[in-house]
């Protein structure tokens, strides 16, 4: 019967096999090595060279090693086979990572178990997910020093929460408030005043760059607002520098942008949402070229969800504050979005879409160069809107000129103006262009999320209403 350990024998110990003579003290630090990693076999009864030295097979040894590995932290099944005279014990790769014992936590490395540091723990921890980013206190954040309420009531209005309701008791249902009064770090993502001095890693940076190669930089942006603030600023950066086309079937145009916006949404709030908040190193960095987008965050694939089933099954790594964006219906539903990139990507038909994961998460969407006949190339949103004021405004403008004729209005007002919904987004791609050429602008220009604000025209777009023959 023995003739089976042959292979194992002559192979001699390694990641996956280890020998013992006999049932000693360092028997369950190997078994928590093994656990902790791929997974192997223990020998008892065999020496560290291969030589087959035998132990006791019965049940009373079968029982002492049952109760050894009872020791083992979380609970782990294991089989114990007899073989001759030797008792192979198989260890599973755990599900409950990480595994220890009274002597500590152990890994398998190469033919060796070794102890783990406090900092390979620590480690060990964040990477099987066992420590959240999220729900940890922030050891800086001082409440409500740092909080910024208008953030708070911005992420209230957009998951149809009552403001009405004690402040301190709903960022404690919603994790974002520890009994003690501590924000937590998913706390100071959405609510905090100062992401760049307090959490200098979470900011979103974006550049442009001139043509296909990293060398020219035209623009350069880093975010460092709230983070549902820097998801749509980082929309808006990739709109304006993104071109349209035009296509003319019917009495009206229709403007296909190069890249579907509903995909690249998806991917900026992917890389904010998933990205290892533990990793100091990286920021979440999208870059803007001539033919292509790229996204990136630090951060593999969360520990927990193999390769081949990346798009089909969901692991969040940071699920509060994957919680916090579904509220607010910035992700339709937990897990989806790589295929609602895909499909996105897919139905728009102009783009190609590689998806990479190592230590880090890129998205890299690349426009096809053809275009479809009777197009044309229109430039960034800011581009139009200087063109529509030097020469002839679109009939979207002028909505907004005749609108803000005769009294000043609303963001919702002006939204419904031009027929559109009024959500952040199209206030951003719309409207906020028209400010920054200096057409509108706002009646309280020093509280701009005032509930009070309203819009109106400033001299220049007073000028461009006249030429349009908008007082006649």
């Amino acid at each position: 019967m023995t003739d089976s350990l042959t292979p194992l024998l002559l192979a001699g110990e390694g990641y996956h096999t280890e020998f013992k003579q006999s049932l000693d003290k360092s028997f369950v630090e190997e078994a928590c090595a093994f656990a902790n990693s791929g997974g192997g076999r223990i020998l008892l009864g065999v020496s560290d060279n291969g030589v087959i030295k035998g132990v006791d097979t019965g049940n009373v040894m079968r029982s002492r090693v049952q109760d050894t590995l009872g020791q083992i932290e979380s609970r782990l099944s294991c089989n114990i086979e007899a073989v001759g005279d030797v008792l192979v014990v198989k260890i599973p790769e755990g599900t409950e990572k990480p595994y220890g014992c009274s002597r500590g936590f152990f890994m398998r490395m190469g033919a060796n178990s070794q102890k783990l540091t406090r900092n390979q723990i620590i480690e060990f921890f964040q990477k099987e997910g066992r420590i959240r980013f999220d729900e940890l206190s922030h050891a800086k954040a001082v409440y409500p020093d740092d909080f910024d309420p208008d953030a708070f009531a911005h992420f209230l209005k957009l998951a149809g929460i009552s403001p009405s309701i004690d402040r301190d008791t709903l960022l404690r249902n919603l994790d974002c408030l520890t009994a003690d009064n501590r924000l937590t770090n998913a706390g100071v993502l959405f609510f905090a005043r100062d992401i760049d001095f307090l959490l200098n890693h979470a900011i979103v940076g974006c550049v442009l760059y001139k043509g296909n190669d990293k060398v020219h930089i035209l623009d350069k942006k880093d975010f460092k607002a709230n983070l549902v603030d820097n998801i749509d600023n980082a929309m808006l950066f990739i709109q304006r520098h993104t071109k349209l086309r035009y296509k003319i079937e019917h009495l009206r145009r229709e403007e296909i942008p190069d890249y579907p916006e509903v995909a690249l949404r998806e991917a900026v709030i992917n890389a904010v949402c998933h990205r290892d908040y533990f990793d100091k190193r990286a920021n979440v960095l999208i870059e803007v070229f001539a033919d292509r987008v790229v996204i990136t965050n630090p951060g593999g694939l969360p520990s927990g969800l193999p390769p081949e089933e990346f798009g089909t099954r969901s692991v969040a790594r940071n699920p509060l504050i994957a919680s916090l964006l579904h509220r607010i219906d910035y992700i339709e539903k937990i897990g989806t979005g790589i295929n609602r990139i895909r499909q996105a990507v897919a139905e728009h038909g102009g783009t190609e879409l590689d998806l990479r994961y190592n230590d880090f998460f890129t998205a890299i969407f690349r426009a096809k160069v053809a275009m479809e006949p009777g197009g044309e190339i229109g430039g960034s949103i800011g581009e139009q809107v200087s063109e529509q004021v030097s020469e002839q405004v679109s009939e979207q403008v002028a909505r907004v000129l005749i609108a803000c004729k005769t009294q000043p209005q609303s963001k919702a007002e002006l939204l419904e103006a031009i027929g559109l919904a009024n959500v952040y987004l199209n206030y951003k791609r719309h409207l906020v262009p028209l400010i920054e050429q200096g057409i509108i602008e706002m009646t309280i220009p020093d509280k701009p999320r005032s509930r009070l604000q309203k819009y109106h025209l400033t001299d220049k777009g007073r000028a461009l209403l006249n030429k349009e023959g908008g007082d006649e």
